[in-house]
């Protein structure tokens, strides 16, 4: 895991950080439901060399070469709250693709909820813009309307608690070989549906009160 230091004495850091850590302090409420969204690439490999099968006291062996068959997205939608995942695998990561997890997001997966109180990091496809983009304006408008968005500040995405999960897909799922976007999208449904049937809930502990005294490097120094 790539670590990514935060500056210091940053107002703006801590403001976003503030207040994605008051989010996180809400209580469940099924009508608007806290979703944390992350993306990840994962490159389709292909084997230039049948592999062996593992035997007893002896691992699977592959042939160090390979081949590459391009690169795959995963958009990683969890509700910590709940226990809940999904992933979509598209084969780019474009405003498009980010629009229509959205539309998801919105029509599909919470459809009875009032408003959708959506946590992700601000790269420059995440953003409203994308669904007008994609979408008619009265269908941009209408998903827009549902959306509740906070952003984690720049250097600050161990605050999305997407990509816990997404770091939990990588090494259960991903860390090996896979030949093209249909097996790619089996296994992770298959990673998915076993995950949420162990309904395991992210208990987030850490608050503003705590940040204030293990990170008050990072505040403005008020003279």
């Amino acid at each position: 895991m790539m670590w990514c230091i935060p500056p210091e004495h940053n107002a703006e850091f801590v403001c976003a950080m503030e207040t994605v850590l008051d989010v996180y302090q809400r209580p469940y409420d099924p009508e608007y439901p806290q979703v944390c969204l992350d993306e990840a690439s994962k490159q389709l490999v292909g084997e230039t060399r049948t592999p062996v099968p593992a035997e007893p006291g002896r691992p699977m062996r592959e042939d160090y070469e390979y081949v590459r068959n391009g690169t795959a997205s995963l958009f990683m939608l969890s509700e910590p709250l709940t226990g809940k995942r999904h992933v979509e695998v598209t084969g780019r990561r474009t405003r498009k693709d980010f629009a229509h997890c959205v539309r998801q997001i919105v029509d599909d997966i919470y459809p009875q909820a009032k408003k959708i109180v959506l946590v992700m990091d601000n790269l420059n496809t995440h953003n409203v813009a994308s669904l007008y983009e994609t979408f008619a304006p009265a269908q941009a408008k209408r998903l827009a309307d549902k959306l509740e968005i906070h952003y984690t500040p720049k250097h600050g995405s161990w605050l999305d608690m997407a990509e816990i999960e997404l770091g939990i897909l990588s090494r259960q799922c991903l860390d090996r070989r896979i030949d093209n976007l249909e097996e790619l999208r089996q296994e992770v449904a298959a990673w998915e549906n076993n995950r949420n049937g162990q309904k395991s809930k992210v208990v987030w502990r850490f608050t503003n009160t705590q940040a204030r005294v293990k990170l008050r490097r990072l505040y403005p120094s008020i003279e």
